[in-house]
């Protein structure tokens, strides 16, 4: 049976410059209520930075803005996908044809930006080719979209992607086999970029099965622990203290919090949540390590459920690579 009701989402992001950058190259975006009419959408991007991508910090944006819009879209057009045969149409279109669109509108402005901002160069300077004015704007894109039915996310290049499921499980569904060595990572600025694109499929039939905590950051927050159970801790931490306390608390100290994961890091660090508000039963004790702020580096280890099977892509909950 699906669920027909409203979901409730709350959410909180910020942005912290990295210690020593001359400009903060993330960009982020929280939009939506989560209803049938007015999906939540969230987006994180990571621009370079380095002086090949001198333009990131815009292609950054381009590319929040342009997920948004079209997120937008595709969360409104699954308000019917509980009809026969709408659900596996709407998951055909998420793996294959949304990444080529969102990567198409994201060359285009670009592009346009190119034209319209040429920089000054001698006559006999030769033009730059359509991938070389692209590689001045390469950045890493991370967007969700929630709807009362429907919970899909794509990722490409660094960064994380981390759920806490209804029964309290922590998952990094998007997570590569093999992390990215050093600062290589694949990016919207390559040649056939859709084809780097990873998706999470999660039809919501019952709204109790929804996620608590939805958490998009890029990697200033990761890289700021020794390991990948770091990282997770701060994420049950985060989630305890939501439960907790709410989202006016964790709003307010989520700017700190970055920060010192920034000065771990020496990155550009932004998160954003979407929490989905629930009484917690009485007796359930603190999340451990909650943050007080970032865990410290190797301060601590987190013991946390592994993530769902594998499996053939259906209209179930899957993950695409």
């Amino acid at each position: 049976m699906v669920t027909l009701g409203v979901r409730r989402w709350e959410t909180l992001a910020d942005s912290v410059q990295g210690v020593g950058k001359r400009r903060n190259q993330d960009w982020y975006a929280c939009q939506g209520t989560g209803s049938g009419p007015d999906p939540l959408v969230l987006a994180v991007a990571d621009g370079h930075g380095s002086a090949v991508h001198a333009r990131s910090a815009l292609g950054a944006r381009f590319a929040v803005d342009r997920f948004v819009v079209l997120a937008g879209a595709f969360g409104r057009a699954a308000h019917d996908c509980h009809e026969p045969g709408r659900l596996a149409r709407l998951m055909t279109y998420a793996r294959d044809d949304f990444p080529r669109a969102l990567v198409h509108e994201w060359r285009q402005e670009a592009l346009g930006h190119w034209d319209r901002n040429r920089p000054v160069v001698e006559e006999a300077s030769r033009e730059p080719g359509t991938e070389e004015k692209l590689v001045l704007y390469g950045t890493t894109l991370i967007g969700a979209v929630l709807t009362p039915w429907l919970f899909v996310a794509w990722q490409i290049g660094d960064g994380d992607l981390a759920v806490v499921e209804h029964d309290g499980t922590l998952v990094r569904p998007l997570a590569p086999a093999e992390e990215d060595l050093g600062d290589e990572t694949e990016s919207l600025c390559g040649r056939e970029a859709w084809r780097a694109m990873r998706m999470h499929w999660a039809p919501l039939f019952e709204e109790a099965r929804s996620p608590r905590l939805v958490v998009l950051s890029t990697d200033g927050l990761s890289k700021s622990f020794a390991s990948a159970d770091g990282y997770r801790e701060f994420v049950s931490g985060l989630a305890g203290r939501l439960a907790q306390e709410g989202g006016a608390g964790v709003r307010e100290a989520l700017p700190d919090w970055l920060a010192q994961a920034s000065r771990y890091s020496g990155d550009d660090t932004t998160l954003a949540a979407a929490v989905r508000p629930a009484p917690a039963p009485a007796g359930t004790p603190a999340a451990p390590g909650g943050p007080e702020g970032p865990v410290e580096p190797g301060a601590a280890e987190a013991r946390t459920p592994p993530g769902p099977d594998g499996g053939e892509v259906d209209t179930e909950r899957t993950t695409e690579t």
